[in-house]
């Protein structure tokens, strides 16, 4: 006949010890995640602003062509990709809230600020001298933006587009 031992079975399972430092590793490692995460974001928003600017630049060089100036304004500019300046084209306008009127169009989507952060996007005509440009015709303009970090050869803060380049 053969015995047969009784054998206490042993817990093969995971201690209390274990269990906290796997999820304090796996807590450090989705922390670190989301905070490159975060800054891949910020950047993406920072190289959209440089290229929505550079588009609208291009408008604006395409515009001044045409009509030989600038958009004028008011004073104190207009917030681009707003709701009533979404399209450029060659009225007198230049910048309106849509395509009424216009025979050509230089951007029928003229861009605005991507959030979060940043500021919006400001237009303003100038005259040769700098200052502001309330009548026609405009010979330059300023576009104001912001970036939230170091974007290629900028730096943070507030930036400046001209027709000469941004600042």
């Amino acid at each position: 006949m053969i015995k047969v031992k009784n054998q206490k079975s042993k817990n093969r399972g995971f201690t209390l010890i274990e269990l906290l430092v796997v999820i304090a590793i796996i807590g450090i490692l989705s922390t670190l995640a989301v905070v490159a995460l975060n800054n891949a974001r910020q950047r993406a928003r920072d190289a959209k602003r440089v290229s929505d600017i550079k588009l609208i630049q291009t408008a604006l060089e395409l515009y001044f062509n045409e009509m030989n100036e600038y958009p004028e304004f008011p004073t104190g500019g207009i917030i681009l990709g707003g709701a009533n300046h979404d399209v450029l084209c060659n009225t007198a306008a230049g910048f309106q809230a849509d395509a009424t009127g216009c025979t050509t169009d230089f951007m029928r989507m003229v861009p605005a600020n991507p959030t979060p952060g940043g500021t919006n996007y400001i237009y303003s005509a100038r005259t040769a001298a700098g200052a502001e440009c309330t009548t026609a015709p405009c010979p330059s303009y300023q576009i104001t933006f912001t970036l939230e970090g170091r974007t290629g050869g900028l730096a943070a803060g507030l930036r400046t587009a001209t027709p000469g380049g941004i600042q």
